[in-house]
């Protein structure tokens, strides 16, 4: 009988520090908020670490032919310890190619200043090549990108809407909303959606994310910015890159904050009022109103459809947006292709909302926008123009 106890005892300490030895990262790296002069790369442990990046420039030297300079994820000059890692790059060149290594070294034991630190763990630039980016150069004069949205954490659908990332090689993709059907977990979410964008280009190609009202549900849904950080600190924000502005809104829910699918939490009326002053302020500015175009990124149309989200964004934004010379709003969340042109439906600007089975492939130049509509199996559905303005 003691034997027995020690075999058991001794495979359960062989366990023990096995799964010691597995800790490593489980998600990512993810390019978030790409800029002229800063990214941000993000990627997820399965134990807590300190996290950082070493930075290379983008040229034919090893990455290991010097020592590369490191961009730490900290608080208030404190390192930061947990699972989810936020390093933020900045004083980048624009229009520049960066490569880059994503580090984490796993904290076994916090007690005050007594930090005991276990095994490190990295991406791989020796027997791979190295994960990479470009800053956005907000003088370029053309800019192209992809748009997808409502994948529901199908992983298939998503596949066929990516489409051909390296042939048609964007500056970026737009996630706008609904690419989960809540966020109840870490594990749900990113296996939703996130894992397959970092297979597929999300580790050298930024993705833009535009909450849908999907993503406000679920217990993970109160770390959302966590996961998918904002210069505001909001879910709704701004952009440039080449001659666009884009200011990427939040619908928030559909539902008034009473219905019983929110259990009490419900406070997005307010919080859109909110956000309609933000946008005022935005529509104000200088940087708005002298890009060459204006893009809107809103996952919730702004309809008479009689839904109270709908009827929301329409009455507090649209009124914003109408005095705003926008050249495009790119919606979702109905699951079916609707275009209204300009001056249909009380919009001055055209609206397209994109069903849950087509991508949009978006081409900018100094002369208009190119939008091709596709389908899963890559076939053109629809093409339209908008001459710059």
């Amino acid at each position: 009988m003691k034997k027995v106890t020690y075999i058991l005892f001794g495979l359960l300490c062989w366990a023990g520090l096995y799964a010691q030895d597995t800790f490593g990262i489980i998600y990512g790296p993810y390019l978030q908020q790409t800029g002229e002069s800063e990214a941000t790369v993000m990627w997820i442990t399965d134990r807590d670490a300190v996290a950082w990046v070493e930075l290379a420039p983008g040229d034919s030297t090893h990455f290991y032919a010097e020592a590369r300079p490191r961009y730490y994820q900290s608080t208030s000059g404190r390192r930061h310890i947990g699972t989810v890692h936020a390093v933020r790059l900045s004083g980048l060149q624009k229009g520049t190619s960066y490569r880059y290594r994503a580090y984490s070294t796993e904290v076994t034991r916090f007690e005050d200043f007594n930090v005991t630190y276990g095994k490190t763990v990295a991406t791989d630039v020796y027997r791979s090549k190295p994960n990479s980016f470009t800053t956005f150069d907000n003088g370029k004069t053309s800019i192209r990108f992809t748009v997808v949205n409502d994948i529901h954490e199908k992983n298939d659908l998503l596949a066929d809407m990516l489409g051909d990332v390296n042939g048609r090689n964007p500056d970026f993709f737009i996630f706008n909303g609904d690419m989960c059907s809540n966020m109840q977990t870490q594990e749900q979410t990113f296996d939703g959606f996130v894992k397959q964008s970092v297979e597929r280009f999300a580790s050298n190609i930024p993705f833009f994310y535009a909450r849908g009202n999907h993503e406000t549900r679920g217990r993970l849904a109160f770390d959302y910015l966590k996961y998918f950080p904002s210069p505001t600190g909001e879910p709704y924000y701004t952009f440039r890159c080449g001659p666009v502005f884009f200011v990427v809104l939040d619908g928030a829910e559909d539902k008034p904050d009473s219905d019983i699918e929110y259990y009490g939490l419900g406070n997005y009326d307010s919080y859109r009022e909110e956000e309609a002053r933000w946008l005022e302020s935005v529509v104000e500015s200088e940087e708005f109103r002298n890009a060459p175009y204006r893009i809107v990124i809103l996952h919730v149309p702004p309809l008479d459809d009689n839904w109270h989200g709908s009827l929301e964004v329409k009455r507090l934004f649209l009124p914003v947006l109408n005095r705003a010379r926008i050249d495009l709003m790119l919606s979702g969340h109905l699951h079916r292709h609707i275009y209204h042109p300009a001056g249909q439906a009380d919009h001055r600007f055209p609206l397209l909302i994109n069903s849950n089975e087509h991508a949009l492939d978006i081409d900018v130049d100094m002369q208009r926008i190119n939008l091709t509509v596709r389908d899963r199996e890559q076939k053109v559905f629809k093409t339209l123009q908008f001459p710059r303005k």
